[in-house]
């Protein structure tokens, strides 16, 4: 398999699990807490490390602002053989009683954009399998 067009990654250049911040200063604020981190690629706002985490091997991948960035992102890592996201990073609340810089672990997301039509029905429910 070729290099993927935007991150410039191929199979065996990641691992199976990445955590995906928008902004590419957090891969470098993540590295940091980090053993064995290796730069991989950097193209536009896609900016790529692998490193190890108490133990566990990661790839940390930007994805930059927006949903069709953040597509492109992980339709690249999982063709290359990512298989976990975890999206970490800012992100807007609905909700008066979120404080700036509360922890969310969000359960289900509101799908008001127009990428996620061009994959599944805007009835079809926007929940994490975990």
């Amino acid at each position: 398999m070729a290099k993927q067009p935007h991150l410039l990654v191929e199979a065996g250049d990641v691992h199976d699990l990445a955590l995906v911040p928008g902004d590419p200063g957090r891969v470098e604020r993540i590295a940091a807490q980090c053993e064995n981190v290796e730069r991989v690629a950097e193209n536009r706002e896609y900016r790529l490390v692998n490193a190890t985490y108490e133990g566990r091997d990661l790839t940390v991948c930007s994805t930059g602002i927006g949903c069709p960035s953040a597509t492109i992102a992980v339709e690249e890592l999982a063709a290359v053989g990512v298989e976990t996201f975890v999206r970490v990073g800012t992100i807007g609340a609905l909700q008066s009683d979120i404080e700036i810089g509360d922890m969310i672990v969000a359960t289900a997301a509101a799908k008001n954009e127009g990428t996620t039509k061009r994959y599944e029905d805007v009835e079809y429910p926007a929940v994490a399998d975990y």
